[in-house]
């Protein structure tokens, strides 16, 4: 039996995870980490001082606020973390990089296997269409989503980008006149209602135009996703995981 901690476990993933773990009959969630702790049948800290349980790994759904004493947590006792949230600043993605160092540590933008299989097609698509084909993303959440862009629609222009070079800048949402288009990415994000989330990437050139995209339909599949990747990380050693590392084992 896997016993998890979830950090954020208050909110709508937490209580997916907590309801998945629960059905999983495999997966235990023993205690959770919420700056707003409410009853969710199991002990639930505002900190990670002073958390009494023995986890065997850590899914993080909260904002990066908590991360720090996540990361110190985990490094301290060993224990691997799937961090699940998104908009880190370059400074705490350092000190994800610098964990990873001591314990093993689990970060995608996107736990959806659509979405990292959509990764490899962009990918695939910006080798094969090349430098005559312009990149444009866009992506589509609910109105409660805090960053922007989103951190799936970094992840697909850095997929194109490195196909192409990487030496194309990243444009978010144009404004006013901008002249004619450079050597960019475009990203644009849309904030309305409950989209769950749903990616879109166009490639257009000369006369024809090529479109890859996936949609979540519920924000199940990034739960289940999170609990996979923490099945999967449990004895590995330090190191910075990803979906990749996942799909090369079960694929």
């Amino acid at each position: 039996m896997l016993k998890i901690l979830v950090c954020g476990i208050s909110g709508k993933m937490g209580g997916n995870i907590l309801r998945l773990a629960a059905e999983s009959g495999d997966v235990q969630v023993i205690c959770g980490v919420d700056a707003q702790p409410k009853d969710c049948g199991v002990p639930v800290y505002t900190s990670f001082e002073g958390i009494a349980e023995r986890p065997d790994a850590i899914i993080d759904f909260s904002s990066p606020a908590a991360l720090e004493g996540e990361l110190r947590y985990a490094a301290e006792r060993g224990i691997p973390a799937v961090i699940a949230s998104t908009g880190h600043t370059p400074e705490q993605l350092e000190k994800i990089k610098d964990a990873a160092k001591k314990v093993a540590v689990f970060k995608t933008a996107n736990f959806s296997l659509g979405v990292n299989l959509l990764t490899g097609l962009v990918k695939k698509a910006a080798e094969v269409l090349g430098e005559n084909f312009d990149v444009e993303i866009i992506e589509r959440h609910h109105n409660k989503k805090a960053d922007a862009p989103s951190g799936t629609a970094l992840m697909l222009a850095d997929a194109a980008n490195e196909a192409l070079g990487g030496d194309r800048a990243y444009v978010e949402g144009r404004s006013g006149i901008v002249g004619k288009r450079g050597n960019e990415i475009g990203i644009h994000a849309v904030r309305g209602g409950t989209i769950v989330g749903e990616h879109e990437v166009m490639f257009a050139g000369e006369d024809e135009i090529v479109t890859l995209s996936h949609s979540a339909r519920s924000k199940t599949v990034f739960a289940a996703g999170a609990l996979r990747a923490a099945q999967w990380i449990k004895g590995k050693p330090a190191g910075l995981y990803d979906m990749n590392d996942l799909l090369k084992d079960i694929i």
